[in-house]
């Protein structure tokens, strides 16, 4: 039996260009590095795709499942995903635009659509996703639940709070703060609203402008969960236009009252994933964060 293979599966292909023309079906015609992990290819066809490499096969078959289920609500625009495996995942490239605000009201409103299409429960992963998922580099778990403030605090906030005291990046005084802010999670919640098709990792970097004139997005940690930690993420770190964004979401989706004064309890969740993978600065954005909220 020849090495890289088991049984009657195909061997994994050794190069992002293999791996591009296994999925696509087509030739090769050339290739350029993006990044450390991102290979852009061009077919025979015409067509660009964008291959990614990854050591964790989990991660990279929870990302395509995200994007097919972020795809399958009819709503945003994300890459399609050709295929994946172990070691690689291609998807169509996005060729680059310009911020506008015109796409900017469009997403807003694809963004509440995509929201509004839903998920079973709350931390319910895409179908053909995994239970144990990642944020970026950090694993994320995407254990269910029906009662949003407990799921929040047990499955998004403690198990980063717990490994930043670990790992010495909060002093045990401090992480005392934001165990306060999920004590009081019930009254701070706001009005109770069913489990939202989230794209999960809504940064700016995830975001992109295309030529067509539309956003285009990637990279998701696709979940069930609040709408609102989708919108605290893209205030967090920065988008384009985002007044425009939020005036086409509420076209489509009336924000509940208050949710401008929520937006750093929702921050708890991606600042302390930043946190543990990056270090103190982003400790005390969450203790000032966590601060906010108890007023």
């Amino acid at each position: 039996m020849s090495a890289g293979w088991s049984g009657d599966a195909p061997a994994v292909p050794s190069t992002p260009q293999a791996a591009a023309s296994r999925f696509t079906g087509r030739t090769v015609t050339a290739s350029r590095p993006l990044t450390g992990t991102l290979t852009e290819v061009s077919l025979d066809d015409g067509r660009v795709v964008v291959v990614k490499r990854g050591d964790r096969p989990d991660a990279l078959r929870a990302e395509a499942a995200g994007l097919r289920w972020l795809a399958d609500a009819g709503t945003v625009r994300v890459p399609r995903v050709h295929g994946h495996d172990g070691r690689w995942l291609v998807t169509d490239r996005v060729p680059d635009g310009r911020p506008g605000e015109r796409a900017a009201l469009r997403f807003g409103r694809d963004l509440a659509a995509l929201h509004l299409s839903g998920a079973p429960a709350f931390g319910s992963p895409p179908p053909g996703g995994c239970e144990d998922a990642y944020i970026g580099l950090a694993p994320m778990r995407n254990a269910t639940g029906d009662d949003w403030p407990r799921w929040y605090a047990e499955h998004r906030v403690l198990p980063y709070l717990r490994r930043a005291v670990d790992d010495g990046v909060l002093r045990p005084g401090e992480a005392a703060v934001i165990e306060d802010v999920l004590e009081r999670l019930p009254e701070l919640a706001g009005p109770a609203e069913p489990p939202a098709r989230l794209h999960g990792d809504l940064w700016n970097g995830n975001v992109l402008w295309g030529a067509d004139g539309q956003v285009h997005l990637i990279d998701p940690a696709a979940h069930g969960g609040h709408r609102e930690t989708d919108l605290a993420m893209l205030r967090l770190f920065g988008c384009p236009h985002l007044q425009r964004v939020l005036d086409g979401y509420r076209e489509v989706s009336p924000l509940a009252d208050g949710w401008q004064e929520r937006i750093g309890l929702h921050q708890l969740f991606p600042l302390l994933v930043h946190a543990v993978l990056f270090g103190r600065g982003y400790a005390e954005q969450a203790l000032a964060a966590a601060r906010t909220a108890l007023r």
